[in-house]
């Protein structure tokens, strides 16, 4: 079977787990891979993207995925040291988009992550850049110190100095439920993270693959007690060889200033800002977003891109 065909196709991975991906689009000039965020996130702020494109003008065939772990794929038995220590990595996360890439039979293509997938699509620019056309580094900063102070002054900006250090000591205390504790970060997350409100994603259930993220960021968006404490590839981005695209919200959880910074550092890269968008921006403020996704996908395709 050819497995390029619109609609959703369930890949099998070497290891013998399976992924759901899906694919929009039947011109396949233009291939776009996105990367979801979390890590425990989903694909679902993708759906719309090939349609959001078509009315900037550009019919392009978007591929999304949900990671291993998350919503409609597998989810291994965590639980299990061996099985956490192999797939709860860095590693094995950046291998499985270049399998994916394989398993869809796609090549010199466009990679799109945001927050947690942006940090991937930094990972598989350098060490798998030779497949790509372009990256597109959604609301994610090459470091998580500038992160860190960033949610500080967040918080120092939104909340009442009082209800910043309660925060503070619940996270000290790892009082993690605690019903205030958890309506501040409500506030914070209606304010940054989904400022179109109510929420264009909505389910009956909670759809976080909690243990995945856990076990990377932690509680919630404006702490990291996980593996996400070690990133850190600011000696790297420098070695980014493809044409780099930096898409950030003007009002989000992620530093602009590093966005301007990795702007200059990142070799052939630009960046663009949404007006009134937090960490979702592509919802927050669509039209604004898809322009700058489409205009950078038009100028690297006609070599016009940062000349």
């Amino acid at each position: 079977m050819s497995v390029l065909k619109q609609g959703t196709t369930i890949l099998t991975l070497d290891n013998g787990y399976h992924l759901w991906s899906h694919t929009d689009g039947d011109d396949d000039s233009i291939h776009l891979l996105a990367l979801h965020g979390g890590p425990g996130g989903n694909h679902e702020y993708w759906e719309n993207f090939h349609d959001e494109l078509l009315k900037q003008g550009l019919n392009v065939q978007v591929h999304y995925y949900d990671q291993l772990g998350s919503w409609y794929s597998d989810q291994p038995n965590y639980s299990d040291p061996e099985i956490a220590e192999k797939y709860l990595s860095y590693d094995y996360f950046l291998d499985e988009v270049e399998e994916v890439r394989q398993k869809l039979g796609i090549d010199h293509f466009y990679l799109i992550g945001q927050s947690w997938g942006g940090a991937l699509t930094m990972m598989y620019a350098l060490k798998y850049g030779q497949h790509l056309k372009g990256a597109i580094i959604s609301s994610m900063v090459d470091n998580i110190d500038e992160y860190l102070e960033h949610q500080d002054a967040i918080r120092d900006e939104a909340l009442a100095p009082e209800d910043a250090q309660f925060m503070r000591d619940c996270e000290k205390s790892g009082d993690w439920d605690n019903e205030r504790y958890q309506k501040l970060v409500d506030i914070l997350n209606a304010g940054y993270v989904d400022r179109k409100q109510p929420v264009a994603i909505r389910h009956l259930v909670p759809t976080m693959a909690t243990p995945v993220y856990n076990a990377f960021q932690g509680d919630n968006e404006f702490v990291v007690t996980g593996k996400l404490n070690e990133w850190d590839v600011r000696d790297q981005i420098k070695n980014i060889n493809v044409p780099t695209l930096l898409t950030f919200g003007e009002h989000e959880t992620m530093p602009l200033d590093s966005a301007r910074r990795m702007a200059e550092v990142i070799p052939n890269a630009k960046l663009v800002t949404t007006p009134n968008g937090g960490h979702h921006h592509m919802i927050d403020n669509a039209p604004v977003y898809f322009k700058h996704l489409a205009d950078y996908l038009r100028e690297v395709e006609a070599g016009t891109f940062n000349k």
